[in-house]
Parts: C-alpha cells; structure tokens; sequence
C-alpha cells in the first residue's frame, strides 16, 4: 500500500541522467504511478465531506507531491521529456499499406515490452541489410524488410509519447505548477506538439477508422485512442486559468486577439500583450485552432468530444475575456455546439455536461453570442428541444443556468441600444428574465443536493443557487425570494424541506469555502461577484435573528425547524 519515495534511491539524479531516450520513456512509465495520487480515478465521486476530513488529517504534502518536487529537482528533466514528448518519427511508408499492417499488429501489440524487442530486431535488420550485396534481389529484401518496422516505429513513439505527456500532465496539476509551466513554455512543447498534430497525434484514419478486434470503437485501450485522450488531457491543464494557455494560439492569432480587443474599443489583455512570441505555435495554424478543426470533425458518438469540449473550455475560464469568446465565435464554435445540443439531441451525459460548459464560458456577458444563439435556436420547437436538454439534469446545465442568470443581470444594467435590441428578441434571455423561470431553477437547486452527497462535480448546483440569490439580494428582493421559496415548500411536498436543507448546505458552505488553503478567486473570476459578498450574502442568510428579513430562519415555521445538526462526516 505504501507507495515508493523516490528521494530513497540512492544518487537518482545520475541514474536518469544516464539514461538513454529509450530508457527515459520506459522509465515514465513507473514515474506514472509514483506521482499519481492512489484514488484519483474516482476523485469526483468522493464527498466533500469527506475529502475534507482527509485532509484535515494529512496536513503534509502527500507521498506523490514530494516524489513531483524530486523530479523536478533533477537536473534537465524536464527539458528531456518535452524532446522525447516533441520528437519526430521520420516518415517513410504510405499509411494506406501501414493501417493494413496494424490491424494485424494490434492483436499483439498491446505489451510495450513486446514493442521494444521487435523494434531492435527490426533495427538489427535495417542494419543487416544495409551491409548486405546491393545486388537487386538484396535491394528488393531490404524494402520488404524495412517496411514492416516504420509502423512499429510510429506504435512506438506513441507507446512513449503516451507515458511522458501523462508524466507532463501530472505535473502541471501539481503543486509546482507555475514552475513546470515556466519550463514547459521555454523547452517549446506546445510548438513542438503542434507540429506533431497532423503526422502523429490526430493522424487520419486512425483511431476512428480502426476497430480493434473484440473491442468497440470508443473502448480506450488502443494507444492511439489513449494518446488524442492524454494530448487533451495535457491542452486543458496547460491553460485551465494560466496566462501560458496563449501559447496555443500563433502569431497572426495573437494579432487577430488584439485586432478584435481594438475593433470593441476595450483594453487588450495583458497576458496576450505580455506573451513571449518566440515560444508561440509556429505555421498556418496554432495548436487551438487545429482542435476546434477536428472537433468540428468528430463523429457524434465518439468519446473524444469530451475531452475536445473540456480543453477548449479551459482555455475560456477565468476571468472572461470578450476577445478569447469572439476568436472562437468567429470560427462557428457556438454553431457547433448547439448542432450537437439540439440537432443531434446528444445523449451521453458526460458530452452534454462539457459542451454545456463550454457553451457557458463562451457566451457568458457576451451580447453577441447571445445574438447568434438567437439566429441559431429560431424557432420554438429547436428551443424546446434545447431547455429539454438543459432540464433533463441540472447538475450538469447549471454552469449554463449561471452564466444566463449572470448576463442578464449584466445587459438589464446596460443601456445601449444593440443590448437592448438583442434583450428584446433573444428567446434565452426573455425565459430567464421570467421571475417564475428563475425561481423554479433556484428550487430544484437547492432540492437535488444535500450536504451528505455533495462532490466535486455537484457542488457547483450550491454555487449557482447562491449567484441567483446574490443578483436578487443587489436588487432588494431577497425576501420576495425565500417567501417564494417558502410557498413553493408548501405547494411541493411540507413545509421546510427545502429551506432546512439550504441552511445546512450553506453552513457547509462556509466551513468548505472560508478555510484558508481553499482557492476563492475561482468564484470570483467567473461570476464577476467579490468573495466579499458571497461570504456576507451566506452570513445573512444564516443569521439567527428570526425578525431579519433575509434569514433563513424566518421562514421556517418552528415545529418544521431542523437546523442545528452536525455534519456526520461519511
């Protein structure tokens, strides 16, 4: 159970400085677990309760955060897995004959030991044959012979590559995040992978065209399937809230952020001002747009559009910026997404979360993403279609609940002309500016989580009801919403099944949110609201003055009073 300490091996500095290119890929692949915590596979089914409660008792940097801190310590590491990570295969064979060739390969290339001893084989032979007679019958050997290893060779690399974009990827989640970035962007891996788009990561044909044997298309255990699935992985924790994530983009990109920051007349943004160009994508496209390319591509059911959602996602969060939103509008994102929203009534859950997510960060106060939103959704029938999608779980819509909720609030403050144009027309926005629309959200909020089965993935439902209840308490109409609340308790089930339950994930709230290691700028950025008021706004709703007329107490008739529980940490 205990996990190996990498600072316990005797002078390891020099034993991977040794090491060969080989070495070092295969050694990533036991790096991998030495750095990986031991239960993240189901880090987003653990309660907060008791994830909390963990960390209450390890107050140390666990066993895989010191092991990160020792790699990084060894000198060059890094720098050599952004070459192994970046390097070419050199290109030979058509990849026509090639394909053919793995879909024999395959069955038994699974082992990446195998791999590795058919691969000197196959380098012996080269060899062999490059000192044999260059008589023709030896010329014909020889490419018969050598043709064969080019696809192992590119199975190869991708075996590596796969081990050492984990290793990267792994890092940057790390404590020593903003170092390993800053190593990351000088040693060019973001150019380098770009240049590797095309050839290797998102080659044509593979992948989707290839079924394995025994398996379906979407099971994740080809290489070439798990490498787009670790290079996504590395796109969205390399931006996710990192002024780097502009690396991605190329100089004429860059330009065009600028152009469209000129054009609206609003301050460009530091970070792209501040961006090193010598580090950016080179050619015609960056690393981004290349995505959004093949994303656009991606068949229906294919379970890369999750991940493709999730790193263009990252890219967006923050604090939002109107020039991120319109260079991607400008390439029909938002058309996208809501083809795949409505038209072909996506059904996987995972997929619809992230892309309401997307949709979220990418529309969030932006009036002309709403404008399109409008041209787009344009009859009643496709918008039904899309609040049926929206409704058949909040847990996964709600980032987009907040993010309507939060520009609506925004346009109603403006007064100009385009704004109040598009408020007018926009079917999205006259649905949420419906005081019954916005009530019947806050309700089924409140009402599918409970402190007990809060996790990573639903404690935003929490958040989201809280953004309602702030907008409404800047407008003085806090009362009007918890006797609204308390009406609908009374008219659904008995009175204060919701508000007791309110109460109790609110003093959650406060324990999980005030502690001081936990991180507030990100509600802060991404609902434009101070932390200072989300904290006051929980302490009115929590006082225990029963004449206060913001208390949640006040509406709670006292035979139905059941707040004062403690949590019982699962």
């Amino acid at each position: 159970q205990e996990m190996i300490q990498l600072d316990d091996i005797p002078n390891l500095a020099s034993l991977v400085s040794s090491f060969d290119q080989q070495q070092l890929a295969n050694f990533c692949r036991i790096l991998a677990v030495t750095i990986s915590e031991l239960d993240t596979g189901s880090d987003d089914k653990h309660t907060l309760l008791a994830k909390n409660a963990q960390q209450r008792k390890n107050l140390g940097p666990s066993r895989a955060e010191i092991n990160q801190a020792t790699l990084l310590n060894i000198p060059g590491f890094i720098e050599r897995l952004c070459k192994l990570a970046t390097r070419k295969v050199s290109e030979t064979t058509g990849t026509s004959s090639f394909l053919q060739e793995l879909e024999e390969w395959y069955t038994w290339l699974d082992n990446a030991l195998v791999l590795d001893a058919l691969m000197r084989v196959a380098n012996e032979e080269a060899e062999q044959s490059s000192t044999e007679s260059s008589d023709e019958s030896g010329l014909a050997n020889t490419s018969a012979r050598t043709q064969l290893p080019q696809s192992m060779k590119i199975m190869h690399e991708i075996m590596y590559k796969l081990e050492v974009l984990y290793v990267l990827c792994v890092l940057l989640m790390g404590r020593q995040r903003n170092q390993v970035h800053k190593m990351i962007a000088e040693f060019r891996l973001i150019p380098g992978l770009n240049n590797l788009f095309d050839k290797l990561i998102w080659r044509k044909h593979s992948a989707s065209a290839l079924v394995l044997h025994g398996h379906n298309q979407n099971c994740d255990c080809s290489p070439d399937i798990t490498l787009k699935i670790q290079f996504l992985r590395l796109l969205q924790s390399f931006s996710d809230h990192h002024e780097n994530k502009y690396l991605l983009l190329n100089s004429q990109e860059l330009n065009e952020l600028s152009a469209i920051s000129h054009k609206a007349n609003i301050p460009e943004v530091d970070a792209v001002v501040n961006t090193d160009r010598s580090l950016v994508c080179d050619g015609k496209r960056g690393l981004l747009t290349r995505l959004l390319q093949v994303m656009k591509k991606e068949p229906a059911e294919s379970s890369f559009r999750f991940w493709q959602a999730r790193a263009v996602e990252s890219f967006l969060r923050g604090t939002t910026s109107y020039a991120d939103q319109m260079f991607l509008l400008k390439r029909g994102l938002l058309e996208h997404i809501l083809y795949c929203i409505v038209d072909s009534e996506c059904k996987s859950r995972d997929v619809l979360q992230s892309y309401f997510d997307l949709l979220g960060e990418l529309m969030k106060f932006n009036i002309d993403a709403f404008k399109r939103f409008n041209k787009y959704i344009n009859t009643d029938e496709k918008f039904q279609v899309f609040l049926n999608q929206i409704n058949s779980s909040l847990v996964d819509s709600n980032m987009l609940v907040r993010c309507i909720t939060l520009s609506l609030d925004r346009f109603e403050n403006q007064s100009d002309a385009k704004v109040a144009e598009v408020l007018s027309e926009c079917r999205l926005l006259s649905y949420m500016s419906q005081m019954s629309m916005r009530m019947s959200f806050l309700f089924r909020l409140i009402n599918i989580i409970h402190v007990q089965t809060l996790t990573q993935e639903n404690v935003s439902c929490l958040n989201t009801s809280l953004v309602i209840l702030m907008l409404a308490r800047r407008k003085d109409k806090l009362p009007f919403y918890l006797r609204t609340l308390q009406q609908m308790e009374y008219t659904e089930k008995y009175p204060g099944f919701i508000l007791n339950n309110f109460h109790s994930l609110l003093r959650f709230w406060q324990q999980h949110y005030l502690n001081k290691d936990k991180d507030s700028t990100c509600l802060e950025n991404s609902s434009c609201i101070s932390f200072t008021y989300w904290k006051e706004t929980v302490s009115i709703l929590l006082s225990a003055d029963r004449t206060s007329p913001c208390a949640i107490v006040s509406y709670i008739d006292e035979a139905y009073m059941d707040i004062d529980r403690d949590f019982a940490e699962e």
